[in-house]
């Protein structure tokens, strides 16, 4: 069969969602488990995982307690400890994805590159390597944040003539063991890998630009009896996950309403660096000057101690260029290097941009956000129906689990697509002046916050200083805001031709609620 122009019809499903992280399951499994099973997960990688696949630097982590970095419907009893590592994080996406009837529905190695809005036919065309391959009615996408790594733009960097990656591209096949690393950054994962390449290494070059305030990683293993405990009283590992919700909400209300309360957890960070760090120099050139909070705080028991070794040093010197045998900083010093991991982090805002994502009247999303990068309530986006952003601008969080903050975009998603049957409409778009009065609040609230109050140049902030990364409040708040699908913030278009069979759904589940 073909469409009136001679072409063959492109394979349709009801949702498209792209991506097979955290995200990405977590919108399929609940589209399965409410009785949507007309969808299809497009993957780029050959596996399920997202960050946890892309990231198998040495010593890569969650830096979350895992019982709360893991779905609320899926508790894991077996976990090795409170902090899991990235192979059980992968792992247990992986489980998740039998578990829950999700494998018929994966797509690999399809590498979506956009998508169209079809007005005619209410509905998006989803393209592959630049071509035309699906259409759906709604795309949700999963397109992770942590997927797009940022090299440092430093004079001579493509110059080097050693071994150069990314921490987040990390080079298996170079081989550490008595040579000289040099690893750009200090942040989430630099103070993971460091310690792991410095047991190996001849010696190591660690360039901080800005200290971080590093808090005690309170990890534990957790043994069999407390696995069996947790399997045999799933109650019990509910009550672990409630606690530990708690505590990181007790810690994002002075993180984005009052900074000023933070001095108390600045005092324990300082008191984790003096007792590791003994020199009091070394441990001036580790302290920061910003509000605790102001940057992502950082959990470690292992990376202070590492820089105490012989054959690491700490070099806070700006780096003035890079040269084909090292790297050379402005007091003059010669760095001398076999290997350079770059470990500075994500382009946030590439991850939406990069795509090639076309609304109504053909208007390009990268265009739409040549101001900066908004959402509503960080999910929909005016002048793109049916399109859902999972992760989207100020969904993060500073203080809890990213896991929580996609939960709750689900189940807004979910919402919006029960609102869209129970009324016969083909598409929901969120209305400009909706999304216009949401962000103006949420930028109101954003001044309150220690991301802009704190004293420091975060990545959380854009070119223009604006804060379009965080949610500037609690992630219970932010789960509140998108618990109901507001009618008067939508516009609702009935279909023009009688639309695709959709099976009901079950009426929607509450989401956990942490106690």
């Amino acid at each position: 069969m073909t469409t009136s122009d001679g072409q063959a019809p492109l394979e349709h499903h009801d949702v498209i969602v792209v991506g097979s992280g955290f995200a990405g399951l977590g919108m399929a499994i609940e589209l399965r488990r409410h009785g949507i099973d007309d969808f299809l997960v497009l993957e780029r990688a050959g596996s399920v995982g997202g960050t946890w696949r892309d990231n198998h630097y040495p010593g890569c982590a969650c830096d979350v307690p895992t019982p709360l970095y893991s779905f609320s419907f899926a508790p894991n009893p077996d976990w090795s400890r409170l902090y899991a590592g990235r192979e059980e994080l992968r792992d247990y996406l992986e489980a998740c994805t039998d578990r829950f009837g999700v494998r018929a529905h994966l797509r690999l190695r399809t590498d979506v590159t956009g998508a169209a809005w079809d007005e005619a036919r209410q509905r998006w065309v989803v393209e592959v390597d630049g071509r035309p391959a699906f259409t759906a009615r709604v795309v949700a996408g999963g397109f992770g944040g942590l997927s797009r790594p940022a090299f440092p733009d430093i004079e001579g960097l493509e110059d080097f003539r050693g071994e150069l990656f990314h921490s987040a591209q990390w080079r298996h096949d170079v081989d550490l063991r008595g040579r000289r690393v040099g690893v750009i950054g200090t942040g989430a994962s630099a103070i993971q890998l460091v310690p792991q390449v410095a047991k190996v290494a001849a010696h190591v070059d660690v360039f901080q630009r800005t200290p971080a305030w590093i808090v005690p990683k309170l990890d534990v293993a957790i043994g069999p009896r407390a696995k069996a405990l947790f399997r045999r009283v799933p109650a019990t590992q509910r009550a672990l996950r409630a606690l530990i919700f708690t505590l990181t909400e007790a810690v994002g209300y002075p993180i984005t309403r009052k900074p000023a309360l933070l001095k108390g957890l600045e005092r324990r960070a300082a008191q984790h660096l003096s007792r590791q760090v003994p020199d009091p120099e070394l441990r001036a050139r580790l302290t920061p000057s910003s509000r605790i909070g102001c940057k992502r705080i950082l959990v470690s028991n292992d990376y202070y101690p590492a820089l105490r070794r012989d054959e690491v040093e700490l070099v806070t010197a700006p780096i003035a260029r890079v040269t084909e045998t090292g790297i050379v900083t402005a007091d003059g010093a010669e760095h001398e290097l076999d290997v350079l991991v770059c470990s500075t982090g994500f382009r946030i805002e590439e991850v939406f941009m990069a795509l090639d994502v076309r609304g109504r009247d053909g208007r390009h999303l990268r265009d739409v956000w040549a101001d900066g990068i908004e959402a509503h309530r960080g999910t929909t986006v005016a002048g793109f129906p049916n399109l859902a952003l999972l992760s989207g601008p100020n969904t993060g969080t500073g203080s809890t689990s990213q896991v929580y903050m996609i939960e709750s975009q689900v189940h807004y998603v979910l919402e919006m697509l029960r609102v869209m049957r129970e009324r016969g409409a083909a598409t929901a778009e969120v209305r400009p002046e909706a999304q216009d009065a949401y962000n103006r609040r949420l930028q109101r609230r954003m001044q309150d916050t220690v991301w802009l109050r704190g004293g420091c140049d975060s990545w959380y902030l854009d070119a223009g200083g604006v804060n379009r990364t965080l949610y500037p409040g609690l992630s219970s708040a932010f789960r509140r805001s998108l618990r109901e699908f507001r009618l008067d913030e939508y516009d609702l278009t009935p279909a023009r031709t009688a639309p695709p069979a959709v099976p009901d759904t079950a009426p929607l589940t509450p989401i956990e609620e942490p106690a």
